[in-house]
């Protein structure tokens, strides 16, 4: 099949210091055309006071476009917002060519990243749920789907356009993720069980995550330098400088604007944020709208319920730029980075570990009750403890999470305790 040549179309609605938004926007929006294999031919931004509700766009910027589209050779439009399926129906009409949005163009992406059997059904999920508004009758209302960004499902597969047909399919589709969901809770069970720590790495796409993965527990990883270069979950073992291990986890980059279609497919993946003990947020620090990143993720945190949970700002790429962190985060809980550099990963594995060591218990135990007494070292690290006859006094550091599974074990020899616990969330 032919390389696809793209107009990509912006818009800036409302006041016009939304047009630097809307420019930053649509230089992402050509990266992601890129990583769809098409050619970016150009692209074109209108500032208007409200969306046209029939084309979007305004009646003369659509003639416009028409006669761009004839001069670049191009044979898709690519537009920079989610379409409504009569805006795509009228914009076909007007300018004789497929059109695709930018939520359509991101799920083609993952549909052509997914790798795993679940991250299939996920993105293949998501994508018929956007499809199905956007049939006319029993079938898709395009006459120009063809080949392409806009028609690929997971893998080799061709959508299915047949609303029956795709209908039955989602039903198909959650029934599987919902039997996958319930061995990822029990494997967590597990895990919490056997008392390993979960630390998760989250951030925009293409910050480094999956680099910073693999230079911190040297299994390899999958490291390319484009949007969605990794999609499925990675969780490999990392040793940290006491020498206890935990479980770091990779998970998809967040972008702005990130379709509601996905989110929703793929929260069973993301809510693993939920569970871990420590969040990594791994931003790229020679980013210069790392600061509207940073928003972007950290507002999919709050949607998941995750924003809340204890997190480290990882500024990665100080061999590019170095970031003061002390300007942009609680004092300890910020930190720049090369992943390149082993003592910078070295650094990092130090502050994750004071991280989740958590703080600090006082207990007395009578001297006779050996069962408390092994309780206490179990919950957590017993940094002092001496005796009085009658007594044993200890201080145990713990992290959060432990305290709050196993409290009720040692709560009658407590005497002070500075771990403030999680609210439950609802």
């Amino acid at each position: 099949m032919d390389q696809e040549i793209a107009l990509l179309i912006g818009t800036a609605i409302g006041p016009k210091e939304d047009r630097d938004e809307a420019e930053a926007s649509m230089l992402e929006l050509a990266e992601l055309a890129e990583s769809a294999d098409v050619r970016v031919a150009g692209s074109m931004i209108q500032q208007r006071p409200a969306a046209d509700a029939r084309w979007l766009i305004g009646k003369g910027k659509v003639l416009e476009l028409r006669m761009r589209m004839e001069q670049e050779g191009a044979n898709v439009a690519i537009f920079d917002t989610e379409l409504s399926p009569a805006q795509v129906r009228n914009l076909e009409e007007a300018l004789g060519c497929k059109i695709i949005d930018r939520t359509q163009l991101i799920l083609d992406i993952f549909a052509q990243r997914a790798k795993t059997r679940e991250g299939k059904l996920q993105v293949e999920l998501a994508q018929l749920n956007y499809l199905l508004p956007r049939l006319s009758g029993h079938g898709v209302h395009l006459s120009r789907l063809g080949g392409g960004i806009g028609t690929r499902g997971p893998g080799e597969t061709k959508l299915e356009t047949d609303r029956r047909h795709i209908q039955r399919r989602v039903r198909d589709l959650k029934q599987q993720l919902r039997e996958l969901e319930r061995h990822r809770s029990l494997h967590r069970a597990r895990r919490r069980k056997n008392g390993v720590f979960q630390v998760s790495l989250v951030g925009y796409t293409n910050a480094g995550k999956s680099t910073l993965l693999r230079a911190l527990t040297g299994a390899d990883a999958y490291v390319e330098n484009r949007l969605f270069a990794t999609l499925d979950p990675t969780t490999r073992t990392m040793r940290l400088p006491s020498g206890k291990e935990v479980l770091l986890t990779d998970t998809v980059g967040f972008i702005r604007n990130l379709p509601h279609d996905l989110v929703a497919a793929f929260r069973s993946t993301l809510e693993e944020v939920c569970e871990a003990d420590l969040i990594l947020h791994v931003v790229d620090g020679s980013d210069p709208e790392r600061g509207r990143r940073i928003e972007v993720v950290d507002n999919v945190l709050e949607e998941l319920g995750a924003g809340s949970k204890e997190q480290l700002l990882v500024y990665n790429k100080r061999d590019l730029a170095e970031v003061r962190t002390e300007l942009l985060a609680p004092p300890g809980h910020a930190l720049s980075v090369s992943a390149l550099d082993s003592g910078d990963m070295q650094q990092l594995k130090e502050r994750i570990e004071q991280l989740l060591q958590g703080e600090t218990i006082a207990l007395s135990i009578p001297a006779a009750d050996g069962r408390a007494l092994a309780d206490a070292y179990r919950i957590g690290e017993v940094i002092s403890r001496h005796e009085d006859g009658e007594h044993i006094h200890v201080q145990v550091r713990v992290n959060a999470r432990d305290y709050e599974q196993q409290a009720y074990r040692i709560m009658p020899y407590l005497i002070s305790s500075d771990i403030q616990q999680e609210e439950p969330r609802t």
